[in-house]
């Protein structure tokens, strides 16, 4: 069966709904303020020679300059004391200073080796082992190992251990010994003594400090608490999208006097059945637009109309924008002559196979398939450099080092940020800071309100 076309209706609110998070074809067209700062000066020349190469020629050596400048005055901005970023000037502290790369090494596999450390002590004396264990010798000798786990005291774990080990065979388990031996012999508990040992460090301390101020650890409470914030905030985005879907659907099948052809799903879940890799791609939709395809059957059939995905901020979207195009790869590996089972909150929904292989990936097809819907207002001075791009830039090695250089008190010359240059021309990892504006714009075309969208239909 073919595909129907679109619904000229569906085709008239999208194409008319403000668009209220646009922005111009060319950053300087975007740009108000006559004295642009460095972050808008490095998003305009990374656009000029974006599209000088896609001319096919060489930037010229204005353009040149002017991103080494702008460059340079980032990275001075940056190093700031006071209004500068703790982020980079974290990453710049690990850059110069030995014991601070050693602790962010060691930190970075630090949860992995508290969990690898907590079973194996576990193993040995865990707290359900203990409170079964009647007072006595035993009991004595295995709590002092349970307590310093429990407190994550490394050394005292250590010192726990080879006192246990050291006990008269006739007191502990030889599974016990040999679970000791390991424990003192794992590479994991020395890591974390070692971590212990590094923290009182004044450098670490300021490397520590510059990230607390930067954000809260992973881990912390701080940290939870803002994860369930943001939780809570993409619902209820998620929740006023859905309602406002819902409103088009009613409205799609009053106008086709048909009150069941549209429907909406969503938490759609993307099955494995689909013969593609779903590596780093979206797998589940906030909420889809369907049609059903085939009435007559005795189980709905439905196809696709329109996607949507819920985001509580501008740049949310944009970050999100190339896994939600591996998505739509995903899915148009579908086989046409298949029917595909999804699971939404809904339950099990039935769709084509064609349907999904019709779905387009890139733009501007996209705009009648899939909707960015935010309720933040829109801002009057949008950042044109996204904050991935900013900081790969900051964070190549010769901003780095040129960073260093401004901490001894030197004045480095912006022409030591050419390997920046050059890799943001030449190098394929540097493509999504190349093509960083018009993925912006990109994103801002398929991005409405929630009011705007409930508003036009």
């Amino acid at each position: 069966m073919p595909l129907p076309p679109s619904p000229p209706l569906l085709d008239t609110i999208l194409r008319t709904v403000a668009r209220r998070y646009r922005v111009p074809s060319t950053p300087e067209a975007a740009t108000q303020a006559p004295n642009a700062g460095p972050a808008t000066l490095l998003a305009m020349t990374v656009e000029r020679a974006r599209q000088a190469l896609a001319r096919g020629v060489t930037p010229d050596a204005a353009t040149r300059q002017d991103f080494l400048r702008a460059l340079a005055q980032l990275i001075h901005e940056a190093m700031r004391a006071k209004e500068g970023d703790p982020a980079f000037q974290a990453i710049v502290l690990r850059h110069r200073a030995p014991q601070v790369r050693e602790f962010a090494s060691l930190s970075a596999v630090a949860d992995q080796d508290r969990r690898q450390i907590h079973a194996a002590a576990n193993a040995i004396a865990h707290p359900a082992k203990l409170q079964r264990m009647a007072p006595g010798p035993d009991r004595d000798a295995l709590a002092p190992l349970q307590a310093a786990v429990s407190t994550a005291s490394w050394t005292a774990l250590r010192d726990a251990a080879r006192r246990l080990r050291a006990v008269p065979d006739k007191v502990v388990d030889p599974s016990v010994q040999r679970a000791l031996a390991r424990l003192l012999d794992d590479q994991a508990l020395e890591r974390l003594q070692r971590l212990d040992a590094l923290a009182p460090d004044a450098q670490v301390r300021q490397y520590q400090s510059l990230w607390d101020r930067h954000g809260p650890r992973s881990g912390s409470p701080g940290a939870a608490a803002q994860g369930s914030a943001a939780q809570r905030r993409g619902a209820a985005v998620e929740a006023l999208a859905t309602q406002a879907l819902d409103a088009l659907a009613q409205r799609l099948n009053h106008a086709e006097g048909d009150p069941a052809r549209y429907r909406v799903v969503t938490a759609m879940l993307v099955p494995s059945s689909i013969p593609a890799s779903s590596e780093r791609a979206k797998s589940e939709w906030d909420a889809v637009l369907l049609r059903q395809t085939c009435t007559a059957a005795a189980t709905p059939v439905w196809d696709v109309c329109l996607l949507i995905e819920a985001k509580a901020s501008v740049d949310a979207a944009t970050a999100d924008l190339p896994r939600l195009q591996r998505g739509l790869r995903l899915l148009a590996h579908a086989e046409s002559h298949i029917v595909y089972p999804f699971q939404t909150r809904q339950g099990i929904v039935n769709l084509r196979g064609a349907s999904l292989r019709a779905l387009p990936i890139d733009s501007p097809a996209l705009n009648g398939t899939v909707l960015y819907c935010c309720d933040a207002p829109a801002d009057a001075a949008p950042r044109l450099l996204s904050a991935a791009s900013r900081m790969q830039l900051l964070s190549a090695p010769a901003s780095v080092d040129y960073a260093c250089r401004l901490e001894a008190r030197q004045q480095p010359d912006p022409s030591a940020l050419e390997p920046v240059w050059r890799q943001l021309l030449e190098s394929p990892q540097w493509a999504p800071v190349l093509h960083q504006y018009p993925m912006l714009r990109q994103v801002r075309d398929l991005m409405v309100h929630v009011d705007d969208l409930l508003a036009m239909v």
